[in-house]
C-alpha cells in the first residue's frame, strides 16, 4: 500500500515541519503522556510491545492535541466568534476543554442517541451541546448549516491539516521515548492520527513501518484506499473507530505512507481490552485497544519485532468494561455455565454440589428447568453458572460429574 518513501510530499496536505509546529504550540498544556515497554505483552506475542498511554490525556483521549493546535491557529476574531464540531465522542469533550480553558464559546453537535453520560461530560467543560439527527452525518450537515449560519469555525475531528499535524505529536514523542521501535499500529478511524503519525515517523524513519487498524464491521478506510465501496454498518465496541467516511485529506496519507490496513474482529478487541486491564492496570476503549487487539489477531505479522501501540483513548462505560470483562472470563474457562440433566428426587441437587467441592469449583448461581425442556416430565434440566482456575480445572470438573453418571454439557457463549 505504502509507496516509496522518497517520492515527494507536496502534494500531502501536512509536513513534518508542521507536526514539530503543532508540538511546540500545544508543549505544556496536554500531558506528554508515556511509553512504555510491556514485558508481559511482548512475551505472550513474541515481539517488544511498548505501550503509548494516550488515555491518560486530561480527558482520555489523543483527540486534545489536534484540537487545541486547531485552536491555537485561529485568530482572535475567529475565537471571539467561537468554534463548532461535531462529536459524539472523545473530539466532542477535547475541543470543550481546550475551548474554555483558551476563552473560546464552543457549540458541539451531537446525534440524540449519544448516550447521557457523554453529552453531561462535554457539557461539564461549558460547551453548548445541540442534540441533532439520528446519526453523525445529519449532526455533521446541521453543525456545517450552524457554523454557516452563525459565523463560527468548524472544527473537524479528522479532515483538517491542523488537527493531523496535532495527532501527529503523538509519534513524534513515542520515537523521542523509544528510539528502537520498527513498527508503529495506530487505529484508524478517519485517519487523522494514523496520517499525523506516519507522515512524522516516516521524516524521522523512512524504514519504520506503519500499520493501520481497523474494526471489521468498518472498513471504510481500507475500503477507500483500495479503491472499493464504502461500507461500515453494526454494533461494534470501537465506536470511536466506526467511521463511514475517511476524510478526504487522510486517504491520500495513508496510501502513501501505511504499509498495511488489518481487520480486528469484536472478539479480539474485547480480549484486548481484558488483557490491558489484567495485565497493565489501565482501561482503555474499544477503539484504543484495536492495536493489541491486532496483535492477537496476526501474531506472526509482528513476531521478532519492535512494536509501538497507541492506546488512543480511555472513555468507555463502566457498564460495558464489565460486561467485556465478564465475556473474556468465560471465553477462558474461568467463568462457565454447565447444563446438566437431573432426575427429579431428592438428592439429585447435593450429589452434584458435592462435586463441585470436591473439585474446588465455586457456585455462583442454579437454575432448575421443568417446563420449558424436552424431558420427560419426571426429567429436569439445572444450569449452574461456577468459577473455575481455568479451562483444565474447567475439564476436571466436567469429567468428574460425568464419572458420577450426569449428563453435561457447556452452554457456549455466541
Amino acid at each position: 500500500m505504502a509507496t516509496a518513501p522518497h517520492e515527494q510530499e507536496a502534494h500531502l496536505p501536512i509536513t513534518l515541519a508542521d507536526i514539530e509546529a503543532a508540538a511546540d504550540a500545544i508543549r505544556g498544556q496536554v500531558v506528554e503522556t508515556p511509553t512504555l515497554e510491556s514485558r508481559t505483552l511482548g512475551a505472550m506475542l513474541g515481539a517488544r510491545v511498548f505501550l503509548k498511554f494516550e488515555n491518560l490525556q486530561f480527558t482520555a483521549a489523543y483527540k486534545e492535541r489536534g484540537a487545541l493546535n486547531k485552536l491555537l491557529s485561529l485568530s482572535a476574531e475567529e475565537r471571539a466568534r467561537g468554534v463548532i464540531a461535531m462529536s459524539a465522542g472523545n473530539h466532542a469533550q477535547g475541543l470543550a476543554y481546550h475551548a474554555r480553558r483558551l476563552g473560546v464559546p464552543a457549540t458541539i453537535v451531537m446525534p440524540r442517541p449519544t448516550p447521557l453520560t457523554k453529552v453531561q461530560q462535554t457539557e461539564s467543560h461549558e460547551a453548548h451541546v445541540v442534540l441533532h439527527g439520528e446519526s453523525l452525518e445529519e449532526a455533521t450537515a446541521h453543525a456545517i448549516q450552524l457554523a454557516d449560519r452563525r459565523g463560527l469555525t468548524f472544527v473537524h475531528p479528522f479532515d483538517d491539516p491542523k488537527i493531523m499535524a496535532g495527532q501527529g505529536t503523538v509519534a513524534l514523542e513515542m520515537l523521542a521515548q523509544q528510539p528502537g521501535l520498527d513498527t508503529l499500529v495506530i487505529p484508524i478511524g478517519g485517519g487523522g492520527l494514523i496520517s499525523g503519525c506516519a507522515v512524522a515517523a516516516h521524516a524521522l524513519r523512512p524504514d519504520l513501518e506503519v500499520v493501520g487498524v481497523q474494526a471489521d464491521l468498518y472498513p471504510s478506510m481500507k475500503a477507500a484506499v483500495c479503491g472499493e465501496p464504502l461500507r461500515g454498518d453494526g454494533e461494534t465496541l470501537a465506536e470511536g473507530i466506526a467511521v463511514k467516511q475517511p476524510g478526504k485529506l487522510t486517504i491520500p496519507v495513508v496510501q502513501r505512507h501505511v504499509a498495511e490496513i488489518l481487520l480486528v474482529a469484536e472478539r479480539d478487541m474485547e480480549r484486548a481490552v481484558a488483557l490491558l486491564l489484567e495485565i497493565e492496570k489501565t482501561v482503555v476503549e474499544g477503539a484504543g485497544a484495536a492495536g493489541l487487539a491486532a496483535m492477537l489477531a496476526h501474531p506472526r505479522r509482528f513476531r521478532g519485532r519492535n512494536v509501538g501501540l497507541v492506546l488512543c483513548g480511555g472513555n468507555i462505560d463502566t457498564r460495558l468494561l464489565a460486561n467485556v470483562l465478564l465475556r473474556d472470563l468465560a471465553r477462558s474457562g474461568r467463568l462457565a455455565r454447565l447444563r446438566i440433566r437431573l432426575k427429579d428426587r431428592p438428592g439429585q441437587l447435593f450429589g452434584v454440589a458435592r462435586i463441585f467441592n470436591d473439585q474446588h469449583v465455586n457456585i455462583l448461581e442454579v437454575s432448575h428447568h421443568r417446563i420449558f425442556t424436552g424431558l420427560p416430565a419426571k426429567g429436569l434440566i439445572t444450569d449452574i453458572e461456577c468459577e473455575t482456575r481455568g479451562p483444565e480445572h474447567l475439564d476436571r470438573l466436567i469429567e468428574a460429574l460425568r464419572g458420577a453418571g450426569y449428563e453435561v454439557s457447556r452452554v457456549e457463549m455466541a
